[in-house]
C-alpha cells in the first residue's frame, strides 16, 4: 500500500493568482500574448477606419467623429501600448534564440525594459489623444 503522502488528491487545489509573485519574465510572456490578442482584434478595426478616412471629407469627418470618443481614444492608446509591447517583446525573445542576454541577469533587465518601454509608449500616446 502507497503512504498517503503518494496518494493523487481528488479534489482540485485553488490558486489565489493575486498571492501568486510571478517573476518578471513570467509578466512580459503573457503581456505579449495579451497584446498579440489585442493587435489581432484591433488591426483590422483600425485598417476599416483608415480606409473609410481616406474614402472623401465625409468618410473622414465620420472617422474623426468616432475617435473623438473617449472609449476609442481608450482604444487606440491599448493599441499602441499592444504594438510595442507585441514588437518589443518578440525581438527581446528573437535575441534569447540566439543567447543574446539569455542569462538571468539579462533576461531580467531585459524584460523590465520592454514592460517600461511599452508602457513608456502607451503613456505618449495618452498624450497624443487628448
Amino acid at each position: 500500500m502507497r503512504p498517503p503522502s503518494l496518494i493523487p488528491r481528488k479534489r482540485p487545489l485553488f490558486l489565489n493568482l493575486a498571492q501568486i509573485a510571478m517573476p518578471v519574465g513570467a509578466v512580459t510572456s503573457i503581456c505579449h500574448r495579451l497584446s498579440g490578442v489585442l493587435l489581432a482584434a484591433g488591426v483590422p478595426a483600425a485598417l476599416y477606419l483608415l480606409g473609410r478616412s481616406l474614402d472623401g471629407e465625409a468618410g473622414f469627418a465620420q472617422v474623426a467623429g468616432v475617435l473623438r470618443q473617449p472609449w476609442a481614444k481608450a482604444w487606440l492608446v491599448a493599441l499602441a501600448w499592444a504594438l510595442a509591447h507585441h514588437a518589443l517583446a518578440g525581438v527581446r525573445h528573437l535575441l534569447t534564440d540566439v543567447n543574446a542576454g539569455s542569462t538571468l541577469g539579462a533576461a531580467r533587465r531585459s524584460a523590465w525594459g520592454v514592460n517600461l518601454a511599452a508602457l513608456a509608449v502607451a503613456l505618449l500616446a495618452l498624450g497624443a489623444v487628448r
